[in-house]
């Protein structure tokens, strides 16, 4: 290799000679340059062996220093498994002493672990937890720990056991903030009974143990539900009837979700709108007959104490106004001419009553139509959308029955309605055909004389 490099290296000296010999003047010059090149390279080639020649004893070292390294590396893993197995030995050997040594604590320990747990699931949940705030942390600690359990943590379970198996035989009373619905706080007087109920002024309440807070609930159940807690609420003294609910919050919260008879009612939408529409028109109109019919009958008993003197005020009265006007006709005439006046004051007594019953016929029909348009609609969701989901479909079903419910509740009270009417009317004429038949008897008698 070296050779070759001479080789080139002279090459391009000759080169070098060459070109330069353009410019030499005699051979001479040229062939001391020549020399002189020869001596320079020569130079530059034993100062690049020197070089080589060292680099090549510092890699021999870092070779040497690598190797020992790696010696002392291996050596020192060695050493290290040893002693890894050595304390495998060593902790197996301290696990027996530990199980040897504790005996009946292990037992005590997962007991008291798995009580912790059952506890923390309860306290945690409970209302009690809304008055004494925080219990449950120790419990958590405890049914997490992975050492015995010590002696303040065993008497921190048996306070928290002890306190709610206390408290849920008490009827408290304590000043908590509440959360309300809209995300404001407000602080409040709240009474706790047991562990089954929260209540305030209006109405119950809810703990919530995911955020640890008192809330509202979202619509409070029916109001003879909610009418006890208020009451008992305010109550100072003495015995207040109080619904409780034993399962804590289960019963009533399937109560909240019950649908009042407001939100039943507007189920029926229109239909149902337009049913209770007949229901106040029925009911507007047998008012207004109820009371003309009540002073017109207070009129005709007015008139009957005083037959002489005819006032036209009453049907009575315009009757008997007829009977003196004819008196010197025959009986059969004066028939007549009563029949007549009866026949005038008919359309007066006995108006509108038809439409009350009209009223109570159509509301049932309307029901069934109500009926038949939320089946409709309900077999139309079906089509498209399958019956995979019920709620789908419940808004449907609701308007087909809550229409039928509200066309008989609106008929059942004007067919009762219409009966009381029809009857006034009906009484009030019977007594003009009375009074009639008397008078034509009168005449009829005068006649035979």
């Amino acid at each position: 290799m070296k050779k070759v490099i001479n080789f080139v290296l002279l090459a391009a000296s000759m080169s070098a000679g060459i070109s330069a010999t353009a410019s030499a003047n005699s051979l001479d010059d040229l062939l001391k340059q020549v020399k002189n090149d020869r001596i320079s390279e020569a130079k530059l080639d034993k100062k690049r062996e020197a070089e080589f020649l060292s680099a090549r004893a510092d890699k021999q070292a870092l070779l040497a220093k690598a190797k020992k390294e790696l010696a002392n590396q291996n050596a020192r893993n060695a050493r290290l498994t040893k002693e890894y197995a050595a304390n495998e030995i060593t902790l197996a050997q301290k696990e027996v002493e530990l199980d040897n040594a504790t005996g009946t604590l292990g037992e005590m320990f997962g007991v008291s672990r798995a009580a912790a747990a059952n506890a923390y699931g309860t306290i945690s949940t409970s209302i009690v937890s809304a008055e004494y705030p925080g219990r449950g942390e120790a419990l958590n600690r405890i049914a997490n720990s992975k050492k015995i359990p010590s002696l303040p943590d065993l008497e921190e379970l048996w306070f928290a056991l002890q306190t709610e198996m206390t408290q849920s035989g008490k009827i408290s009373q304590f000043t908590t903030d509440i959360t309300n619905l809209d995300g404001s706080k407000s602080t409040e007087t709240v009474t706790r009974i047991g562990t089954f109920n929260l209540i305030s002024k209006d109405g119950f309440l809810n703990f919530n143990d995911e955020l640890g807070q008192v809330q509202p609930l979202a619509k409070q159940p029916a109001g003879y539900i909610s009418g006890t807690a208020s009451d008992f609420f305010s109550t100072t003294s003495g015995y207040a009837p109080l619904y409780v609910d034993p399962s804590r919050g289960a019963i009533l919260a399937l109560e909240t979700r019950k649908k009042t008879l407001s939100e039943f009612y507007h189920e029926g939408k229109e239909v149902g709108y337009a049913i209770t529409v007949l229901l106040i028109l029925g009911c507007l109109i047998a008012l207004e007959r109820m009371i003309v019919l009540g002073a017109m009958g207070a009129k005709i008993r007015s008139q009957e104490k005083n037959l002489e003197q005819p006032n036209e005020n009453n049907p009575l009265g315009r009757l008997l106004k007829v009977y003196h006007d004819n008196k010197a006709v025959d009986a059969e005439t004066l028939e007549l001419k009563l029949d007549e006046a009866i026949l005038r004051e008919t359309p007066k007594v006995d108006r509108g009553i038809n439409l009350i019953k009209m009223f109570a016929a159509i509301a049932p029909l309307m029901g069934l139509l109500g009926t038949v348009i939320g089946m409709i609609m309900t077999f139309q969701t079906i089509t498209l959308f399958g019956t995979g989901d019920p709620k789908i479909m419940a808004g449907n079903i609701s308007l087909a029955l809550v229409t039928t419910a509200l066309g008989l509740i609106c008929a059942l009270p004007l067919i009762l309605i219409h009966s009381i009417v029809a009857g006034r009317s009906k009484s009030l004429l019977q007594k003009l055909d009375e009074q009639s038949a008397g008078l034509i008897a009168a005449i009829a008698e005068k006649e035979s004389k």
